[in-house]
């Protein structure tokens, strides 16, 4: 899923909060010069002033938007919005203490000579952390990964354009050129030809597509329906086409104006809230799967000798390959056993592995007789407490708590290009497809189909209704292996 640029003032959250520290620096300065003491925030009066101050602030850069354009003005335009933003919150200061009729009791030299260093610290402020962010921004560019695929005439052009401002939150890893014979654009690698792009992209960790080739270049429009079936962004350089049954938007990227289409998007806002709850719910799942390694960890190593964890490589979003952390409920060997019981998968074309009656899982034991025989690993996997370790992904950010499970990278590479719209989103503990049936489905197209529709219509709402079905899931039981 793509995460859209932060629009209005989210984009410069930094420096609101610059600013509202900046005041604050202020406020304890006036408060001592009046006071003779450095904290204004043991008196109840000027702790309230103090918070209503900070609130004004933020509603001042909200709506009046005095953060807009902030990186590009210059000193003059920068210090009347410096004043702009000071003023408001003098003025919502002043309402405050009136009409609660304060003012008699609070020193109205102090809410002067705040005023008058909020904007001189708040102006100074503004240009040393522009003056940073320009020097150092670097540090600051995203790790999202883009391919840029370019007119071999212009392409050098292009390139400069992309790379020359590194805070626009994505890094150019490759490119894809329209003309034979080009091996580099500006240092960066051509990695295949036009006609290769879409295979490439599917095997590759790529987060978004930069295309500046008209539409009429022969493969174009081919590789930005595959782009559409693989659930990758397309940044189309305008002038240019749409793609039906994608979102659209218009954003810039490197300078340029272009029309971006994705499966579904997510505003910071949004994802910060879902990282939020990934963090909450990891750190209590964290701790309860240090409790059941604690209590099951034994019981694992005298029934099957080895180490109690096991770490599987999976492919995460957008193609990204991570450790997937399971408590071990299988044999040692039963990676090396998997091709050998491939005849008894469940689920058709290999997409996924599943058995009835898996004998790599510790304790699992078909006797003479026929009779299946289960144990420790079994009731680990029935129960669910093989997943809890993925807590620990969760914190470190490779998962989230609801997503689509990941696949191995054998099962990822017989995807087609609609089934890696399943990696256009974070993958999870829980998903969909878990709680609409879990093992019971067995036809992978389904499942692609559940996960695609997760992606389409993603909400926090959604995400905390999954947990509450997994929840209920987990514990009678169902479709658990």
């Amino acid at each position: 899923m793509y995460k859209r640029a932060a629009q209005g003032w989210l984009k410069h959250l930094d420096f609101i909060a610059l600013d509202v520290a900046l005041l604050q620096i202020a406020y304890i300065i006036a408060y001592a010069i009046k006071q003779r003491s450095f904290w204004p925030y043991g008196a109840w009066l000027y702790r309230n002033l103090a918070i209503v101050l900070a609130m004004c602030d933020v509603l001042a850069a909200i709506l009046f938007n005095t953060m807009h354009n902030v990186m590009k003005r210059g000193l003059y335009q920068e210090l009347k919005q410096t004043i702009k933003q000071a003023l408001f919150t003098f003025v919502g200061g002043t309402v405050f203490m009136f009409s609660f009729q304060y003012g008699n009791l609070y020193s109205r030299i102090v809410l002067y000579v705040t005023f008058g260093l909020h904007i001189l610290l708040g102006y100074m402020g503004r240009l040393l952390w522009r003056m940073y962010l320009s020097r150092h921004g670097a540090i600051y560019s995203g790790k999202e990964t883009m391919i840029a695929v370019l007119n071999g005439s212009t392409a050098e052009q292009m390139m400069e354009r992309l790379t020359r401002n590194p805070l626009e939150g994505y890094r150019i890893v490759g490119a894809v050129v329209d003309q034979p014979g080009i091996t580099d654009v500006m240092d960066i690698p051509v990695l295949c030809t036009l006609d290769e792009a879409a295979q490439y992209i599917c095997r590759e960790w790529v987060d978004s597509v930069y295309i500046d080739c008209p539409t009429s270049t022969p493969g174009v429009i081919e590789l930005m329906d595959a782009c559409r079936q693989m659930a990758v962004p397309v940044h189309y350089h305008i002038p240019g086409v749409g793609v039906d049954g994608a979102k659209q938007f218009v954003e810039k990227i490197g300078g340029s104006t272009v029309l971006t289409t994705s499966i579904n998007y997510a505003t910071p806002v949004q994802l910060f809230a879902k990282r939020c709850v990934d963090i909450a719910g990891g750190l209590v799942g964290s701790l309860a799967a240090l409790i059941v390694m604690a209590i099951i960890g034994p019981k694992i190593k005298k029934a099957s000798p080895g180490p109690i964890l096991y770490k599987s490589e999976r492919i995460g979003q957008n193609g990204k390959r991570f450790k997937m952390i399971k408590i071990r409920s299988m044999y040692l060997d039963a990676d090396a056993r998997k091709a050998s019981l491939m005849a008894q998968n469940r689920v058709k074309d290999g997409m996924m592995f599943k058995l009835d009656f898996d004998p790599r899982i510790i304790g699992n034991e078909i006797l003479p007789d026929g009779t299946r025989k289960t144990g420790i690993g079994e009731l680990i996997r029935r129960t669910s407490l093989d997943e809890f370790p993925q807590f620990f992904n969760v914190l470190k950010g490779d998962m989230s708590l609801v997503g689509t499970r990941p696949p191995t990278p054998d099962e990822w590479e017989k995807y087609e290009f609609h089934h890696r719209a399943r990696l256009a989103c974070k993958p999870g503990i829980t998903g969909m497809w878990q709680v609409s049936g879990r093992s019971e489905i067995t036809d992978f197209e389904e499942v692609v189909r559940l996960d695609t529709d997760y992606i389409n219509n993603w909400s926090i709402g959604m995400d905390l209704k999954i947990l509450f079905k997994t929840v209920g899931a987990v514990f009678e039981h169902k479709g658990a292996m």
